[in-house]
């Protein structure tokens, strides 16, 4: 009996038995008679065939390079047009990733919104920064809240750009979009470097103050400008694919990204924005609501590189949809690349009104 008991103890042990010592003895093996269920198949949520119409529709009827993703956060179907899997010029949809990468420092106890900072006159940017005129002489005292404000409801590309620098860079960007496995997101350089070899300048500091950039970029070659521009396009260091950032966008409002606190913060403050007014917010019934975040590329001409809208809306009943429009390379007017954000908006809002229960 105590040789039983000492056999079933060195069967137990997990330490290497000595390798002079007998060879423990293998019990028998046990079998089990409860049947082990077959693991249930993924559920496959089917989009609704009206909605994906409406966009198909949608996406035939507009010229230029464009992609459109719809995920319903609750329901659990995606539409994507035939453009949503390619890279798009983000823009200033890009402010998402670094506000993105504030909050998840913020989860680590590594950021706090009331954390103080210097905007100095060496931060300045370029194109629209509001807070460019609060910069006096040593530098605008702020908190990191506020600059996380004016970026994402303002989009403000100082105060971006600013928040940039504190986060870590464009590395820490691109650290958490890989590290969070949002997809097919690019993070591009910052502003200054990003807009200025979109014109075909090379960035220097004197471009910030004014309307310097834009004199500088009226004197290039129209062969030059034209030649930068496709150049960005046909490869934008800030491309994403609207399906990633409607995915991100979705995830984020599962709580999936982030603290519940941090996700408050993150998309009441897109819920505070005031671009885009003709955008997907104007096709929006009473009722909705929506946090989202735009973009808006420079212009040659008739042609425009990057038009977008992408943000959660929440119809009245509280179902979500995560929507992403990006509108890449177009010669349509603004008000036709207006009127293709809203259309898209419009139709998931008729959608949800005539969802039956």
């Amino acid at each position: 009996m105590a040789g039983l008991c000492a056999a079933a103890a060195g069967c137990g042990s997990t330490s290497r038995p000595n390798a002079s010592g007998p060879a423990p003895s293998v019990a028998a093996p046990v079998e089990v008679s409860i049947p082990i269920p077959a693991a249930a198949p993924p559920a496959h949520r089917v989009a609704p065939a009206q909605l994906t119409a409406a966009v198909d529709t949608l996406a035939r009827g507009f010229d230029g390079k464009f992609g459109i993703a719809i995920r319903a956060v609750d329901e659990g179907w995606t539409i994507a047009s035939p453009g949503a899997r390619a890279r798009m010029p983000q823009q200033s949809v890009s402010k998402l990733w670094v506000a993105m990468t504030l909050m998840d420092l913020r989860d680590q106890g590594k950021a706090r919104l009331d954390d103080p900072v210097v905007v100095r006159p060496e931060d300045l940017t370029l194109f629209h920064q509001p807070i460019a005129m609060l910069v006096k002489g040593a530098g605008y005292q702020t908190t990191v809240g506020e600059l996380l404000t004016r970026a994402l409801t303002h989009s403000d590309n100082t105060a971006n750009d600013r928040l940039l620098t504190y986060v870590g860079g464009p590395m820490a960007v691109r650290g958490m979009i890989e590290r969070k496995q949002l997809g097919d997101i690019r993070f591009g350089p910052g502003e200054r470097l990003l807009q200025s070899k979109t014109a075909g300048l090379t960035w220097s500091q004197s471009l910030s103050t004014g309307n310097s950039f834009e004199l500088a970029r009226s004197r290039l070659a129209p062969e030059v400008r034209a030649a930068a521009l496709d150049a960005y396009v046909n490869d934008p260091p800030d491309g994403a694919a609207p399906l990633a950032i409607a995915d991100a966008i979705a995830r984020l409002a599962r709580g999936e990204l982030f603290t519940e606190t941090s996700t408050r913060i993150l998309l009441d403050t897109m819920g505070a924005s005031v671009t885009g007014r003709a955008r997907l917010r104007a096709a929006l019934p009473a009722g909705w609501k929506i946090a989202h975040k735009t973009g808006t590329g420079q212009d040659l001409g008739t042609r425009n590189a990057g038009f977008n809208d992408v943000g959660l809306l929440t119809a009245p009943d509280g179902r979500r949809y995560a929507i992403a429009v990006m509108i890449g390379d177009s010669r349509r007017p603004i008000r036709e690349r207006q009127q293709l954000i809203q259309a898209v908006a419009a139709a998931v809002a008729d959608y949800a009104g005539n969802r039956t229960a």
